[in-house]
């Protein structure tokens, strides 16, 4: 991470708004959400741990994401709690960077684990007497390292563009934090080309994965057409479930980095749900549409009240 040709050492933060009371309000919303289903992502993690009835791939697909979401929560969400508390907001050069890099690896690894899930309902549904060849443990590991390597690639290649990039003044990022178009506009140099790397490297990436995952359902669905109705309501629930996601996680994605870096009102707003609320709601919305992590989640918080009274 040179800065050779920088003579910014910092970023001022705008923030999500100037309004203190505004500021206020969502300090407690986010506060308290982020209070209540941090700790429900965490009782998924620790249920499909210690659950041995919990081991077919869906749930160690299901305990990952509540992992994955769980840590991408804390990249951006502590530091914008503890900036409503200043009135001035900065970011070290190295901290952006860093911020930007685990925001890239976080959010394309759970991209990448959205499609290694449809792949294996897809296999479940349509294929199942292959399933336990095709989606056996040692496969299901290696699928794992497979997007946290693309997860890691992609990012790499998001701050190579970025520490390549001259940053002499100004240096107000309008956001509440670093992420890629907002830091391409401070550059002292043409980012036409760089502009149109990143595009393709996230934007065309994310529409690709998106309209991948539509397909795969669909072609669920359709194979399922035929199926009785019990089979049928459960592969209808399971993809529901799973399409709900994927528009919570790639609506957002798709917003900010298919298009050129302008700003649009709405911006703070999509990527303050696309980073800090929908991440902790994707392993939620799997849970409560879940009979079997439900129920082994009730037998354990049962048996932890059940030692705590003796």
């Amino acid at each position: 991470m040179e800065q050779e040709n920088n003579t910014v050492t910092e970023f001022i933060l705008l923030g999500l708004t100037h309004s203190q009371e505004i500021q206020l309000l969502v300090f407690v919303l986010i506060l308290s959400f982020y209070m209540v289903i941090l700790p429900g992502n965490l009782l998924i993690i620790v249920t499909i741990r210690s659950d041995p009835t919990l081991t077919a791939p869906l749930y160690f697909f299901l305990g990952n994401l509540a992992f994955l979401d769980a840590s991408y929560s804390f990249i951006v969400a502590p530091k914008m709690l503890i900036d409503f508390l200043y009135e001035k907001k900065t970011i070290s050069y190295q901290g952006c960077i860093t911020q930007l890099f685990f925001l890239h690896f976080l959010g394309i690894g759970e991209m990448f684990l959205l499609v290694v899930m449809a792949v294996d309902r897809y296999i479940a549904i349509c294929q199942p007497l292959h399933y336990a060849t095709f989606m056996n443990r040692q496969i299901c590991y290696m699928l794992l390292l497979a997007l946290w390597v693309g997860g890691f690639a992609h990012s790499i290649v998001q701050v190579a563009l970025i520490v390549r990039l001259p940053f002499c003044g100004p240096n107000q990022l309008d956001n509440f934090f670093c992420d890629v178009p907002q830091i391409i506009k401070l550059a002292c140099t043409d980012t036409f080309v760089v502009e149109l790397l990143m595009v393709s490297n996230s934007g065309l990436l994310t529409l690709l994965c998106f309209l991948g995952l539509l397909t795969s359902y669909a072609v669920i669905l359709f194979r399922v057409r035929g199926s009785s109705s019990e089979g049928k309501s459960k592969a209808l629930s399971t993809c529901t479930t799973h399409v709900i996601i994927v528009f919570l996680m790639f609506g957002p994605a798709i917003f900010i980095y298919t298009r050129p870096f302008r700003t649009f009102p709405a911006d703070k707003v999509v990527a303050l749900f696309h980073t800090v609320i929908f991440p902790l709601l994707n392993p939620v919305i799997y849970t409560l549409r879940n009979q079997e992590v439900k129920a082994s989640m009730r037998k354990l918080v049962n048996r932890h009240i059940i030692c705590e009274a003796k």
